[in-house]
């Protein structure tokens, strides 16, 4: 069982790893700043750099679904992007 909870713990911070290499250059590639960008889709910079910098240990749907909309992309979008970003062969069933 610990060995599976490693797993999942070791899965979901390269997933936060990969989110935040998206975040980022999206974000960069808007030419805004993180303050600005936050605002515009109603999250704290906090969160915002959180995300950004891979320092949070989860993000919920609601705040992945914002981070889209403030980087003008649906969703679906933006987890595609981390998908490939991760790899064909990224999965938390071990």
């Amino acid at each position: 069982m610990k060995i599976m909870q490693e797993h999942i713990d070791k899965c979901k911070r390269e997933m936060i790893e990969a989110l935040s290499k998206v975040v980022h250059s999206k974000r960069i590639a808007t030419n805004k700043s993180m303050y600005a960008i936050s605002a515009e889709c109603g999250l704290s910079k906090s969160t915002w750099r959180e995300a950004e910098l891979s320092s949070c240990k989860n993000i919920s749907f609601s705040t992945l679904w914002q981070i889209a909309e403030g980087l003008n992309m649906k969703p679906s979008e933006l987890v595609a992007l981390v998908e490939k970003e991760l790899g064909s062969s990224f999965s938390f069933i071990d």
